[in-house]
Order: C-alpha cells, then sequence, then structure tokens
C-alpha cells in the first residue's frame, strides 16, 4: 500500500454536563474515496476533556462526576459497548471535588479505557464520515467538551478491498 504523509485530524464536541449523550460528525471526504481505493489510517488518537475554552472543566461543590466519549464509524443514539463494530475509541474520565465549594477537580482518572489510543498498525477507516459523542454527568458546573486529536495517513488498498472495509464500517 501506497502511504502519504502523515498529518493530524482535530474535532471538538460539546458533551454538555446532562446526563444526555451528544454526537458530531467529522467529514472524511477530502481524504476517503473507496471507489477510488483511498482509505485513511488512524495512527493514534489523543484526546482531550476542557471546558469551552481549553481548561480543566469546573465541578460543582463536594461532587464526583464522570465524563465519557466513542470515535465511532457509525452515528449512534447512545454510548456503544466496545464490541460494537462501529467503535475506533473509547474513553472516560472520573472527576472529584472534595472541596465544598464550586472548582476544578482534586482528583482525575481515567478508569474506563486508556487514554490516548495507540495501535501497532493503525486503525483504517473506509466510510465518508466518522463521529465523535459523548456524555457527561451533571455534575459538571458547565458544558463538558472533548477533543479528539488523530495522526492519520491516506493509504491505497484495491478497490474490493476498500469497498468490502467500507461496507463493514456502515
Amino acid at each position: 500500500m501506497a502511504k502519504s504523509d502523515s498529518f493530524f485530524i482535530r474535532a471538538t464536541q460539546n458533551i454538555q454536563d446532562d446526563n444526555l449523550f451528544y454526537e458530531g460528525e467529522i467529514d472524511l471526504g477530502a481524504y476517503v474515496d473507496a471507489l477510488g481505493k483511498s482509505v485513511l489510517r488512524i495512527h493514534n488518537i489523543a484526546v482531550a476533556f476542557t471546558d469551552e475554552d481549553g481548561r480543566s472543566p469546573d465541578l460543582k461543590a463536594s461532587a464526583t462526576s464522570s465524563a465519557q466519549f466513542q470515535l465511532t464509524t457509525q452515528s449512534n443514539a447512545d454510548i456503544v459497548l466496545g464490541t460494537n463494530k462501529s467503535v475506533i475509541a473509547q474513553g472516560q474520565i472520573n472527576a472529584n471535588r472534595d472541596v465544598a465549594s464550586a472548582g476544578v477537580a482534586s482528583a482525575v482518572s481515567h478508569d474506563l479505557d486508556n487514554l490516548p489510543q495507540l495501535w501497532t498498525n493503525g486503525y483504517l477507516v473506509a466510510v465518508d464520515s466518522i463521529y465523535l459523542g459523548g456524555a457527561a454527568l451533571d455534575q459538571w458546573d458547565q458544558d463538558v467538551y472533548v477533543t479528539v486529536t488523530m495522526e492519520c495517513t491516506v493509504e491505497t488498498m484495491s478497490q474490493a478491498s476498500a469497498m468490502a472495509l467500507a461496507l463493514s464500517q456502515q
């Protein structure tokens, strides 16, 4: 397979702070064309959970909360299990504020999954769009934003292989 130099795709999704699921589309049409034999290889993904300014989101007084994301090849109505064929990556943070006033978390951990995502041979994508979604519990004192930065290359596959991959990801 022919490879391009690596480049970065960045996307941010507001996942609010109300226990509901929010999702946004990431257009890959400039990189992926299964009929034209062009596919995207995601080599790794870095993830950040922030407020709207890129800073640490505040928690309510003496609160514990979490926020999670998923990056998928199909649109979903809610968080799905990692065994779902559309899942590229997913993860979660858990935060605790042990102070009796709102502010930045006293402790943060990522227990559900490993952030960032690294693959030995990358993750091939042959669909025109992928979806960044997530949810945040209501103990945050402000909206939570999830940002992904993906290191990618574009590669060429046979048309049959590219189409088979695209169909398996829809």
